[in-house]
């Protein structure tokens, strides 16, 4: 299979995650931890603030995926890519409330028709917060 994107490609997405985005969060996945929602409950908690959801933490890891996936279509793949899911996902630090997350996306490996990347997720620090891969499938038009 031709690929449209190479082995060392990157993409990286910017995005601060604030009390709105928990709220949201918490009301799709139904998950309304007091860590997450309850500013009195996180203060007295060992992270002394409200954190974010672990996948919440991951979310912008789908835009650098997205990106990708549209960098391929632009160079002319005639097919469509979709997320075969992610390996080894690991929350490294707490995200607080008010962080800037930067996702980073870089392509591995290329063999048949997937591709396996590297995925981090740093906060405005540099610290590294959420580490893993993300396999994805190249499917033919």
């Amino acid at each position: 299979m031709k690929f449209f994107v190479e082995i060392g490609e990157s993409a990286e997405f910017t995005k601060s995650i604030g009390a709105e985005d928990l709220a949201r969060f918490a009301e799709l996945s139904g998950d309304f931890d007091p860590i997450h929602m309850d500013d009195a409950y996180a203060a007295a908690s060992r992270y002394g603030r409200r954190i974010a959801h672990g996948i919440l933490a991951m979310a912008p890891l789908s835009a650098v995926s997205a990106m990708i996936s549209r960098r391929a279509k632009e160079r002319g793949s005639p097919g469509v890519s979709v997320s075969m899911g992610y390996d080894r996902i690991r929350f490294l630090k707490p995200v607080y409330m008010g962080d800037t997350l930067t996702a980073r996306y870089t392509i591995q490996s290329l063999e048949g028709d997937r591709s396996r990347s590297k995925v981090e997720v740093l906060n405005q620090a540099g610290e590294l917060v959420v580490a893993g891969e993300h396999i994805m499938k190249w499917l033919p038009e």
